[in-house]
């Protein structure tokens, strides 16, 4: 549509004219014009805020964004390819979290489909995001829908994300800087983000509500517990205390209401004492809800964690003894190695830990021997000269660690088979950068079976499935408890490719939160990434390793590996790898 055809159009609408324009644009280009006092013809430029007033907004929805960011990844990744855009925008307009094809950045920062740019309708007259804000309803804002002549090429999608008492939140939005010209061609964009905003809801009630009922429903059994459609929140008497917006349309369609403060009994034939009968264990197509006004619901119940319940997953999660129990978060690979490593420690087998340089091999040898026999010495020793072993000549018993084996030279390797004559009460315990198998041709024969009796390899940063965790706990060992990551920097630090390990998070963070003005480390806070060579492919087992601690999110496992995503994909499919 010509520039002058759109203004014309706005002006007939004005006058009462019927155009065929949706009755949400056509309202929504009134409101622009008669209460907004803005001006068609004028091509305004993407409103932006400051950086200071971009961090404030991005601390107040940091919770949401968090709760949010998950299910945004999986998102994008369904639409990348198609060139879209996601933006989550605060329930002030305010776009707080993006993804975005990098190649098309000014493009993007030029439409205002980036970071920091304010959309509400006030502003950027008819869009995705403010007119969305103003309905409360799921809306398409297609080309010529949108009001100001700079948006007429955009196609934006969006739908509102309300807070557990039922209040407006944040919308997100699914945009295209150029579309197919029929607005139906957006009906899958359409279904798409509304999905995604009831999943952002439903975390959000799952997250706040761990010491209420929750009871989750759907109009069908087959994705009654792996996606519902809507649940409620409800405390020991039955009453509701949190909810999804589609528990209102379920239960109350004709809005009489708020749900909050209303008891389940008021719209289910069921009370608290019910709720046991609707959790796992029964089939879901015997878990009817039956609603006062004679319609059914198929519902899934979940038991509150109570103080006693949370207690008993804290001791399950701590299990391992000492300081194997804080070595990791929630890491399989290391879990697995962190058990073995507990069944070990009593012992006296001596042990080899592999790993890069910062993984953490003396934390883990200090770790074993605390978990070991007690009242005994932990002696470090750096094995770059005999030097320091003959002071352990009279060292008391205990553990012998040897700080990178591979660079001992000979002599120092002949002092060390003398001294392990010698003293039986050491128990030896060895780290290396390289793999064992290395270690092998590096050290003479009788040294190395003396200190290789069982291998520990500790996993490099880049594939660590608990990085979050990591990141968390590093951070609380800086600063007080009020200091935190922004998302974006956030998942900065989640897509880096740590060659330096944890030693180089250690010191990122010291320079962040050296240069954080705020309580909240941003992206500016954070110091570049170090220019260094050409990333070396990696093996199947290597790659394979990676993808499961990126949740085989080939953005970020690219981001990590320094390549393309292309890359990755062609070097899944020549390693033969599946995602599980």
């Amino acid at each position: 549509m010509l520039d002058f055809e759109h203004v014309d159009e706005i002006d007939r609408v004005l006058r009462g004219v019927e155009t065929g324009r949706d009755s949400l644009v056509a309202e929504s280009w009134r409101r622009c014009v008669q209460t907004y006092g803005m001006d068609p013809a004028r091509p305004d430029p993407a409103h932006v805020v400051t950086e200071a007033e971009l961090r404030e907004h991005r601390e107040q929805s940091e919770r949401l964004v968090a709760t949010a960011r998950s299910g945004l990844q999986t998102l994008f990744q369904q639409v990348a390819g198609q060139n879209y855009v996601l933006l989550l925008a605060d329930a002030k307009g305010v776009c707080v979290d993006f993804f975005g094809d990098p190649r098309f950045e000014d493009q993007l920062r030029e439409a205002g489909l980036y970071l920091g740019s304010n959309w509400t309708e006030d502003l950027a007259g008819t869009c995705g995001v403010g007119s969305c804000i103003v309905t409360g309803k799921a809306i398409t804002i297609h080309q010529s829908d949108h009001f100001g002549l700079a948006h007429t090429p955009l196609s934006c999608t969006a739908a509102p994300i309300f807070d557990t008492k039922g209040e407006f939140s944040a919308v997100l939005d699914i945009s295209l800087l150029r579309s197919p010209s029929p607005k139906s061609s957006q009906n899958l964009a359409m279904g798409l983000v509304t999905a995604s905003a009831r999943r952002v809801e439903m975390a959000n009630l799952m997250a706040t509500t761990r010491r209420d009922w929750v009871l989750r429903f759907s109009t069908s059994p087959e994705f009654l517990e792996v996606d519902p459609e809507a649940a409620v929140a409800l405390d020991g008497s039955g009453r509701i205390v949190g909810m999804t917006s589609g528990a209102r349309r379920a239960l109350d369609p004709e809005v009489a209401g708020s749900l909050i403060g209303t008891r389940i009994d008021d719209w289910l034939e069921l009370s608290v004492d019910d709720l046991p009968e609707l959790m796992r264990g029964r089939p879901t197509e015997e878990r009817v809800l039956r609603l006062k006004d004679g319609r059914r619901l198929y519902g899934h119940a979940i038991a509150p964690q109570t103080p006693q319940t949370i207690s008993a997953l804290r001791q399950r999660e701590t299990a391992l003894p000492g300081a194997l129990g804080s070595f990791a978060g929630a890491d399989p690979a290391l879990g697995r190695l962190l058990a073995q490593a507990a069944r070990l420690a009593p012992t006296q087998v001596p042990l080899l830990i592999a790993g890069e340089t910062g993984t953490g091999k003396e934390r883990l040898a200090r770790a074993i021997h605390v978990a070991g026999p007690k009242d005994r010495g932990f002696h470090a020793v750096r094995c770059t000269g005999a030097d320091a072993l003959q002071a352990l000549a009279d060292a008391a018993p205990g553990t012998l660690f040897l700080r990178g084996i591979e660079d001992m030279p000979p002599e120092g390797q002949a002092a060390l088979l003398a001294l392990l004559d010698r003293r039986s009460d050491l128990r030896v315990v060895a780290s290396c950068r390289c793999h064992a198998s290395e270690l092998a041709g590096i050290l003479r024969e009788d040294l190395f079976y003396r200190v290789a009796g069982a291998t520990l390899a500790l996993p490099p940063l880049r594939h660590r499935a608990d990085l979050d965790w990591l990141i968390d706990r590093l951070l609380r060992w800086r600063c007080t408890a009020e200091m935190r990551l922004s998302p974006a920097a956030r998942a900065e630090l989640k897509s880096r490719a740590w060659p330096g390990n944890i030693r180089e998070l250690e010191q990122l963070l010291d320079v962040a939160v050296a240069l954080s003005e705020g309580s909240v480390i941003d992206l500016p806070d954070l110091p570049a990434v170090p220019k260094r060579a050409e990333p070396e492919p990696e093996g199947a087992g290597d790659l394979e390793a990676l993808l499961a601690a990126c949740g085989w999110n080939m953005a970020q496992a690219a981001r990590r590996l320094g390549v393309n995503r292309s890359t990755v994909l062609r070097r899944i499919r020549k390693a033969g790898l599946t995602r599980p």
